[in-house]
């Protein structure tokens, strides 16, 4: 969903406020403030199996500082002039603590009670925190996910529809979530369906990360979870932004991080969130909302899946220091009359005819597990695969 801000997991969004969500390889987390958004369990690089709460946390961060919030949820007004619209992502509580609209959604409670235990704890509204309380988790198994998802539609649904009817202008919804797991790919595949079917009029928007491509998974059947979520990406979302795990070796090329943390490839993916909301957050004359800014960009309805640049590519907000080498360098004619003070980024979204390369990587790992119908078992235990395998 779009309002104006940007984190498998469901969003919803409304022309005034915003709601954050989160979601892991098997976990899902959805906001819903004027807009809906979600963000991925997995946006941990570079390994799949890196903690899942680094991301979001990361992103909480971009965006509370940004706006100038504690991590309590109370505004430094000393510290930032406004401006910008608060009430997008977050609501007012009677204590002047804002609360984003988020619903935080899980199969498994190890990264939900990382954050309701850590810093952020006083930051969100319990009741839009959902786990499974079997705890088990999708197993990295798509289809686990998906059933799940099903069962649980009506507490996942109450808590969307409820964030939804405290929108004043329902825009849509953003969705964060990986593909490759279970409960981001299963279960945000199930919360896709059932937002496209319930909000068919509402635009739905996804941050959806890709496997590494290039290193070998701990999932063995990631390339049957990828396949099955990106069916329901193509179907039943407006607009994908990709976040690819290869891409992100970027940071050993080009930012020479020999071994980058967690924390630090996960602020490159913060950052290209937080800067694609920018509009939706802060008033201007261009794209203030969620369809002006994707009507340019998407030429027909299938050809949603956008590709991002960012510049400058900096980790640990050392962003004077890049535009000062790009000054020097000469790389961009800057105007005389500029303040050396004044910073300046720029963000690409990009509707690229390259991401097949993407897609084909993905459709030729699926074609080596399925030629050998390996691994197919863990499937067939699931109601939506007993008794055909025609979904593949």
């Amino acid at each position: 969903m779009t309002s104006g801000l940007e984190p498998a997991c469901c969003s919803t969004i409304n022309a005034t406020d915003h709601n954050i969500l989160q979601s892991r390889a098997s976990s899902t987390y959805l906001s819903i403030p004027g807009y809906l958004w979600g963000l991925p369990d997995s946006v941990s690089f570079p390994s799949e199996s890196s903690p899942a709460t680094s991301s979001f946390q990361i992103l909480m961060f971009w965006f509370l500082w940004s706006f100038g919030f504690h991590y309590s949820g109370y505004y430094s007004n000393c510290l930032f002039a406004g401006g910008d619209r608060k009430d997008v992502f977050f609501y007012q509580a009677d204590d002047q603590h804002y609360i984003p609209r988020a619903l935080l959604m899980d199969l498994e409670p190890r990264v939900v009670n990382g954050i309701q235990t850590g810093e952020y704890r006083n930051l969100y509204n319990h009741e839009n925190i959902f786990t499974s309380k079997e705890g088990g988790g999708a197993g990295n198994n798509w289809a686990s996910g998906y059933h799940q998802g099903k069962n649980f539609e009506e507490d996942l649904m109450d808590m969307i529809d409820r964030e939804a009817d405290g929108s004043d202008s329902l825009k849509g919804f953003v969705l964060c979530h990986s593909i490759a797991g279970g409960a981001g790919s299963g279960m945000g595949s199930y919360l896709l369906e059932t937002l496209n079917d319930r909000y068919s009029k509402k635009l739905v928007q996804t941050y959806s990360v890709f496997p590494n491509q290039n290193e070998t998974s701990d999932v063995v059947v990631q390339p049957y979870n990828s396949l099955l979520t990106l069916k329901r990406l193509t179907l039943n979302a407006d607009c994908v932004v990709v976040l690819d795990n290869t891409a992100l070796r970027i940071a050993v090329e080009r930012l020479h991080i020999q071994n980058p943390s967690v924390s630090q490839t996960n602020s490159l993916v913060s950052t290209v969130m937080s800067a694609s909301t920018t509009t939706l957050r802060y008033p201007g004359y261009m794209n203030n909302d969620l369809v002006g800014l994707l009507a340019s960009l998407i030429p027909t309805p299938r050809c949603h899946f956008l590709m991002t640049g960012y510049t400058p590519l900096t980790v640990e907000r050392q962003d004077h220091d890049s535009l000062q080498r790009i000054r020097e360098r000469k790389l961009v004619n800057f105007i005389e009359w500029g303040p050396a003070s004044i910073q300046v980024s720029g963000l690409m979204l990009a509707s690229y005819t390259g991401i097949r390369h993407l897609f084909s990587k993905c459709l030729s790992q699926y074609s080596l597990l399925r030629k050998r119908q390996a691994f197919l078992d863990k499937y067939r235990g699931f109601p939506l695969f007993d008794v055909c395998l025609v979904l593949f």
